[in-house]
């Protein structure tokens, strides 16, 4: 599994699309015979279809149609990731195990999540508690700066900890 985060995944400083080191990826592993991660890129592009974009017919009617490779954008792919991230880490939950090669594979894809640090550091400096009846209602604000790179669970925990230190 080591070289799996030599050769494969992204982050946003490749000067590559995440559509286009997918596909390169895919024919990657072709070539080293490496089936569990071209079976892993075929699922990714298999959910491609799924990226629509909505279009209004001729008749009037509202529709979708599914965007071409040059529309679909890296948060298009990042949100399809999360979703297998997602299923993946429920089938662990039910097996009673932690991580998976699938699992690290998949991540190997998205932006790096916020740490609890990054996280702690954040709300200490810009967020004021004494304005507010419980630290949770600064929930919210949280979320919207960190966006998909913090876990809502993650947050909650911190500022339920936060709580408890008052």
């Amino acid at each position: 599994m080591a070289e799996h985060t030599v050769t494969y995944g992204w982050d946003a400083s490749m000067e590559i699309s995440l559509y286009d080191k997918i596909r390169q990826d895919m024919k990657t592993s072709m070539l080293k015979k490496d089936t569990a991660v071209r079976d892993t890129m075929r699922l990714i592009m298999g959910a491609f279809p799924e990226i629509t974009v909505p279009i209004t017919l001729e008749s009037g009617k509202k529709s979708t149609r599914a965007k071409t490779p040059e529309e679909i954008t890296d948060e298009d792919i990042h949100n399809i990731i999360r979703k297998f991230v997602k299923s993946e880490k429920t089938v662990l939950e039910l097996k009673k195990e932690t991580s998976s090669d699938y699992l690290k594979l998949l991540e190997s894809y998205l932006p790096k999540m916020a740490t609890t640090e990054e996280i702690e550091a954040w709300i200490k400096a810009n967020i004021d508690f004494s304005a507010m009846k419980s630290p949770m209602q600064a929930m919210g604000m949280v979320m919207k700066h960190f966006g998909k790179l913090a876990d809502g669970n993650q947050v909650k925990g911190i500022l339920q900890g936060m709580s408890a230190e008052k």
